[in-house]
């Protein structure tokens, strides 16, 4: 007799099946029928939209998922590797969604041409540079900081590397990937109406969504549409932390490092269905089966071997770097060439100064945001039913677009004759403040019981404890997230320094304004000068702060 555990899956996994087969009919529809003429401002069309959206959110999750894999343990396995991948992560997430999508656009529509297809794969790649480096910054952190003595413990009983990483680096860093995970998706939301209304020169397109439907609403002035399409957005995410979320919080609290068990262990509802429903155990059994077999233990490495790999490491390090040392100059020499031939000294001196301006606006917004959510984080992180309680709602803040605030903004601007240089800059960390937050969350739930049991049996209170016991445990984690939130504060910057309501519009003094009036104009060189721009200003202070602060609390504050 089948439970209702099973008929309950056989719904989802079913009714999942026809609206995937629903959805892919319209991918091979014309172009043309993509243009804002076409999204209607009607609620009943909202159901179909959000549809659309979650398809593209899931999509870019997926491939972050699969990138951070790849890409953050290769740069956490490989010394060499790490010299190139780590800095070029930096670069990849200074670049603003706005300079990926009018660089690549042409290229992803020209793989169906005239067709849907290429709109919406350039849509799902938008919303996954807006995922992906901060799941790999947090993927990264977690393999850097395993416990030498589970390393060494693998190595003991013969574990192959592949072993070792599904077996036990994967599931270190799992609790806090999790995390990092529900904060992409809400990056992806935040950044969610420029991956579905592109617009880029001559070239305008609006798929079905959420995204283009407030675009819409927003050019229209129309207040009613945009409260349905914040409900809209709040039921999607509800289900995304139902069926999604929640089940792997609960799930990766068994990968936790700690000798005892939690005191308030998770629970979810679609989690025990996922366990008991015989529909996914058929579903999963095969990828089981394939990853025991891939599980075999590692021979014994003989003397000689080592010695030999030893040479060979020093030969590939010399042929590393030297291969390294070229393509720097190359990409240097080619920069300075496209640069010295297509700019005006006065674009390149213009383009500095709003990067500067930008700049102390990023600094003092994360400032003031670690001040307020680093404590609050760490509350929050120590309490298991409150952060169970938090979670949805961080996560429909964190997904709140910026756009939805302008008409307020801009309101208040103009009627209060405000400063548009000041005020608009607290829109730049809107999105951006919830790495702090849930990076925090995820390092204070880490934290061993024994540790807190000490504390508290030593009588270890007030300041002290936060000096000795509770912003040690949660720095590595902090960092990690206050590294994205800087670098997405640059990207926010986009949106937050040019804002409009109808026909209204203000403009701040910075960098994201200069990139954001280029792309509209359709001016590669100035998108090109400014997105270069804001690479620079990035890697410079992640090299010369965030960096440095990076390793410093991995080698003093790693649990070990």
């Amino acid at each position: 007799m089948p439970r209702a555990w099973d008929v309950l899956a056989v719904l989802i996994v079913f009714g999942t099946i026809v609206l995937l087969a629903e959805a892919s009919r319209e991918l091979l529809a014309p172009l043309t029928t993509a243009t804002a003429k076409t999204i209607a401002l009607d609620p009943s069309n909202l159901p179909h939209y959000a549809f659309r959206t979650a398809l593209r959110m899931l999509a870019a999750m997926v491939f972050s998922l699969l990138f951070t894999l790849t890409y953050a343990t290769w740069a956490a396995k490989s010394r060499r590797a790490e010299m190139l991948l780590v800095p070029l992560l930096d670069i990849l997430q200074s670049v603003p969604i706005l300079g990926f999508i009018s660089v690549t656009v042409v290229f992803f529509l020209s793989l169906a041409p005239g067709r849907i297809l290429g709109a919406e794969i350039a849509a799902v790649f938008a919303i996954f540079t807006s995922q992906a480096w901060n799941m790999a910054f947090s993927f990264y952190q977690s393999l850097r900081t395993v416990p030498p003595e589970l390393t060494e413990a693998g190595k003991t009983f013969g574990l192959s590397g592949w072993t070792r990483f599904w077996r036990i680096e994967a599931p270190f860093g799992l609790p806090q990937l999790v995390w990092n995970m529900m904060m992409s998706m809400s990056g992806g939301w935040f950044f969610v109406v420029a991956s579905e209304a592109i617009s880029v020169g001559p070239t305008s397109i609006a798929l079905p969504g959420i995204g283009s439907y407030i675009q819409t609403a927003i050019a229209a002035r129309d207040l009613s549409a945009i409260l349905y399409a914040i409900g809209a957005m709040l039921v999607v995410i509800v289900i995304f932390d139902q069926l999604l979320f929640r089940p792997l919080v609960a799930w990766a609290d068994r990968f936790r490092i700690d000798s005892e068990p939690s005191d308030e262990e998770p629970e979810s509802w679609a989690l025990t269905m996922y366990r008991r429903s015989r529909l996914f155990d058929a579903l999963s059994h095969p990828f089981a089966r394939l990853m025991r077999w891939s599980w075999t233990l590692k021979s014994p490495v003989r003397p000689r071997a080592v010695a030999v790999e030893s040479h060979r490491s020093r030969i590939g390090d010399i042929v590393w770097y030297g291969l390294l040392t070229a393509g720097t100059a190359w990409v240097t020499w080619h920069v300075v060439h496209f640069v010295g031939t297509s700019f005006r000294w006065p674009d390149l001196l213009d383009a500095g100064l709003r990067g500067m301006a930008t700049m102390v606006r990023v600094m003092v917004l994360i400032a003031l945001a670690s001040a307020i959510w680093t404590p609050l984080g760490v509350y929050i992180g120590l309490r298991p039913r409150l952060a169970r309680v938090i979670q949805p709602v961080a996560q429909f803040l964190a997904a709140f677009p910026a756009n939805l605030v302008f008409p307020i903004a801009v309101s208040l601007i103009v009627a209060w004759n405000l400063n548009p240089n000041i005020w608009l800059s607290p829109l730049m960390v809107l999105g951006t403040q919830w790495y702090i937050l849930f990076n925090v969350i995820a390092g204070a739930s880490a934290l061993p019981r024994e540790l807190k049991d000490a504390a508290a049996n030593f009588q270890v209170k007030g300041w002290l404890w936060w000096k000795t016991v509770g912003l040690p445990a949660v720095m590595p984690y902090y960092v990690t997230g206050a590294i994205t939130a800087s670098g997405g504060s640059w990207n926010a910057a986009i949106v937050a320094e040019v804002v409009s309501w109808g026909n209204k519009s203000l403009h701040a003094y910075g960098l994201g304004a200069y990139i954001a009036d280029a792309t509209s104009a359709g001016d590669f060189k100035r998108i090109v000068i400014g997105i270069l721009t804001m690479c620079i200003f990035v890697v410079i202070i992640n090299r010369l702060f965030w960096r440095p602060l990076y390793w410093y609390a991995e080698r003093k504050f790693r649990l070990a």
